[in-house]
């Protein structure tokens, strides 16, 4: 008798002695993780890939479907959570076979430690700034012409000309 070490005795759950295969027969029938990676916004749609993106596509002990890991902050979490079988859902009729048998969310601060974060749909873009008016620099000067530290000075008058320009719409 073959003595082995470690807890199973010799034996071997069968999930652990099919992972492999199972694992190349789903990526023969067209599931590739980075298909998930590349296409996450078709996929998932636009209002889900805004607020999580995937991160790993792990198969579990039991071999049967992959369990798809996405990241999302944790103010999103919530809603995200009650969208888990839509997108399970939007996942598997890509692949057209149930690829993918659960879905886990992980959070996560959209700043923080490099591994951490999170960077979801871009920030819209800012509309163009208006031309200056002179005059209103001017006045926004004036305003701010006493303070003697640069910095403060500067922030003033970035104030004061943001309330004066309110004030004429």
């Amino acid at each position: 008798m073959v003595q082995r070490n470690g807890p199973s005795k010799g034996f071997r759950q069968t999930g652990a002695l099919l992972a492999g295969d199972i694992r190349r027969v789903g990526e023969s029938r067209g599931f590739a993780v980075s298909r998930v990676l590349t296409h996450w916004a078709e996929i998932a749609g636009s209002d889900i890939a805004a607020i999580c993106r995937p991160v790993d596509v792990g198969y579990g002990r039991a071999g049967l479907g992959a369990t798809l890991t996405v990241l999302t902050t944790g103010a999103q979490a919530p809603m995200l959570e009650m969208q888990k079988e839509t997108l399970r859902q939007r996942v598997n009729a890509v692949y057209g076979y149930a690829a993918i048998a659960r879905i886990r969310i992980t959070q996560t601060a959209p700043t923080g430690f490099a591994e951490g974060q999170a960077a979801f749909a871009q920030a819209p873009a800012q509309p163009a700034r208006p031309p200056q008016d002179p005059a209103l620099d001017a006045r926004a000067g004036r305003a701010a012409r006493s303070v003697s530290d640069d910095g403060l000075r500067q922030a003033l008058e970035r104030l004061a000309r943001n309330v004066l320009s309110s004030d004429r719409h």
